[in-house]
């Protein structure tokens, strides 16, 4: 009988202080946004995205953005492991990104800056407030200031398996999107099923493509959403066709960014959003390490270490959340008595 392929070692990339937390609707104090940072490089993650530098009318959530970024800097349990990191700030538009360059020169800007694109032209307005000639045209321009700045840039694809406002859209527009931003210089792609419209044989498909074209895994991330519940099934479809790196959030948090935070109407998403906080999310992390780990698949993680971070993150935020496995756990290795 032929086994599943898929690789044995991949990267993870933990991204719940920024995208897990924007779909919240009560302020996380910064100081537990520094805490889920500090256990989760204990833990072993090595890429982590922490917050964005658009303006925080729209998303509150991040008005501590600058502060984060400095208590994440002059942490002491992070000082001998800050040089292995990868702390990444979401930056959608021209001053976002200024403030990455500004608090870098300061010494404690981050890593890796985010620009994003979708395939589906109105989609994209929405997103970023321009068309998609102009906002190819403000990232040649900014990578390059990123690269000045000793900053690296990941290129975000989006809408690549449908948009909620256009509908269908054709996977093959958003492989030249990956290529026209490795063209002007992205140091990576995170290809994103924002909102959980990507079935797993169209993820197989996708990425096939994807890596036929640009055969390197190291360039290529994979991002999935559960609103309709298929995060681990495209997980699983994205190993076979040979990524190697994933994106996802503690407790399959995350989505649209809120309309109403701390009791207050704000900007958010609009009115394409889930008020439902159990409806949106993420892959969520606990879930993905455990299923890895019993497939043999090498993380670089300790899972244990993992799920007490879920159980904590829980906590942080009063409710429960998507995790299965940070309440049935590992699976048995020995008997259990019971």
């Amino acid at each position: 009988m032929a086994a599943m392929k898929y690789p044995t070692k991949v990267v993870l990339g933990e991204i719940a202080v920024r995208d897990g937390l924007q779909h919240e609707e009560k302020t996380i104090p910064t100081q537990a946004k520094l805490w889920l940072v500090e256990q989760l490089v204990l833990a072993g993650f090595k890429r982590l995205e922490v917050t964005n530098l658009g303006n925080p009318k729209a998303m509150p959530q991040f008005a501590d953005a600058d502060q984060l970024l400095q208590v994440i800097q002059s942490s002491k349990l992070l000082k001998d492991k800050r040089k292995d990191l990868a702390i990444t700030a979401v930056t959608i538009r021209e001053k976002a990104a200024e403030r990455a360059f500004d608090a870098r020169q300061k010494g404690w800007g981050p890593d890796r800056i985010l620009f994003m694109v979708s395939t589906s032209e109105s989609h994209h307005r929405r997103n970023s407030g321009l068309s998609l000639d102009e906002y190819w045209k403000m990232c040649e321009k900014y990578i390059k200031m990123a690269h000045e700045n000793g900053i690296k840039v990941n290129g975000t694809v989006s809408t690549i398996w449908g948009c909620p406002i256009e509908g269908p859209t054709e996977l093959k527009k958003a492989v030249e999107f990956t290529r026209r931003f490795l063209d002007i210089g992205a140091d990576d792609i995170e290809h994103a099923d924002h909102d959980g419209s990507a079935p797993p044989n169209k993820v197989y498909e996708y990425f096939s493509m994807v890596l036929d074209a640009m055969p390197d895994p190291s360039l290529h991330i994979a991002h999935f959403h559960v609103t309709r519940g298929w995060g681990l099934a495209n997980v699983l479809a994205a190993l076979q066709a040979g990524i190697t790196h994933f994106e996802s959030t503690l407790g399959g948090t995350g989505g649209q960014p809120a309309n109403f935070v701390d009791g207050c109407p704000v900007a958010g998403t609009g009115k394409y959003y889930y008020a439902d906080p159990n409806i949106v999310g993420l892959t969520s992390t606990e879930d993905m390490v455990v299923m890895m780990d019993e497939m043999g698949i090498e993380t670089g993680l300790d899972v244990d270490r993992v799920l007490e971070i879920g159980r904590m993150y829980e906590r942080i935020l009063g409710r429960r959340l998507r995790s299965e496995c940070i309440t049935t756990g590992r699976i048995p290795k020995k008997p259990t008595g019971r």
